[in-house]
């Protein structure tokens, strides 16, 4: 088995690695097909992830099919399945209520243990759900679409809440379009001109502010001065995160979709004013997988409109160090793993 390895930041090369072993009970042995490339995956290669440890086969957006089931999985080969890359412990305080996206003793898969930017790997059933009729390449855009669709449920804003989500970006726009799915009234915020164009042209987001010294009076202009009903920090960056507490109506809901190495600072007499509601969202469940997928075949989220490059295995050792920079109509990114796979 090939794999596409980051044994330090900045450096990616293909090594060789033993074929997967049989699945034990409850695993299931896979064949990779599509694997996306999303922001924290740059993170890993500039050496800026808060949770990683080197050397890490990356790669935890995944398409797949079953090879091999050990004892008790029900699933059954050649099934094609949509892989939850969070693996949980099943018996912690977040697990037992419900929570395995927060697990305590959590391992992602190309984050705490090794991805799917290899041919095959190990995953247990609990983490695989089918994808029936959608295209592998769909398939392996469901978890990054998950994360944005968790922080909407996680928000509780009713249909008809004014939305601003802050950072255009993949999980950004993953964000809007299940905010938008919940009946929000959204608006996007971005530094890049061009990304609010894009969200514009593309996926229909016509409301959009551009960051910077003038935003704040954006913000009071396009809400009559009462600001946003709920916001969405999707940037990955501290000082955007700070700044959106000043976004938030009273009464409203901030929720922090990324996570940074950075404390976060606010005032809190600002914060109480407002009786504001901060959520933090980690990753997402099954409920959030399933919303995604039926989402996609309804026809609501625009999969090809989102996917803008692509690669292969061996491709992705010169094409990922590239889009980490160059990030001009760049929205999603997929890898091609499997030989004789489709789109």
């Amino acid at each position: 088995m090939k794999a596409a390895i980051c044994p330090a930041p900045g450096h990616l090369e293909i090594i060789d690695t033993p074929a997967a072993p049989a699945p034990p009970s409850g695993w299931a042995r896979l064949a990779v097909s599509h694997v996306g490339i999303c922001g924290t995956d740059y993170h890993i290669f500039e050496g800026k992830h808060p949770y990683l440890q080197y050397p890490r086969v990356m790669g935890h957006e995944i398409s797949a099919t079953v090879l091999e089931i050990g004892d008790g999985v029900s699933l059954t080969p050649g099934t094609r399945v949509i892989v939850n890359p969070y693996l949980s412990c099943g018996t912690c305080i977040a697990c037992v209520k419900g929570k395995p996206n927060c697990c305590t003793a959590i391992q992602v898969l190309g984050v705490h243990t090794d991805g799917a930017l290899c041919e095959e790997i190990l995953v247990p059933e609990t983490n695989l759900y089918p994808a029936g009729d959608l295209s592998p390449e769909a398939a392996a855009t469901v978890e990054f679409l998950a994360i944005g669709a968790h922080a909407v449920r996680r928000s509780q804003a009713a249909a008809g809440s004014r939305a601003l989500v802050i950072g255009a970006g993949p999980i950004g726009l993953g964000t809007a379009l299940f905010s938008h799915i919940a009946g929000h009234v959204v608006t996007l915020l971005d530094a890049s001109a061009e990304r609010l164009e894009m969200a514009a042209s593309r996926f229909g987001f016509s409301s959009g502010i551009l960051a910077g010294d003038g935003a704040l009076e954006a913000v009071h202009a396009a809400t009559g001065g009462d600001d946003f009903d709920v916001v969405f920090d999707a940037t990955g960056h501290g000082g955007s995160m700070e700044k959106s507490f000043s976004f938030v109506a009273h009464g409203g809901c901030l929720v922090f979709v990324s996570v940074v190495k950075d404390d976060i600072r606010f005032s809190d007499p600002e914060f109480h004013k407002r009786e504001m509601t901060l959520v933090g969202s980690r990753n997402a469940t099954r409920q959030d997988f399933e919303h995604v997928a039926a989402s996609i075949r309804a026809g609501q989220v625009p999969v090809d409109k989102l996917i803008t490059h692509r690669t292969t295995l061996d491709g992705v050792i010169g094409d990922l160090p590239r889009w980490a920079h160059e990030k001009a109509g760049l929205i999603k990114a997929v890898v091609k793993v499997g030989a004789d796979t489709g789109r």
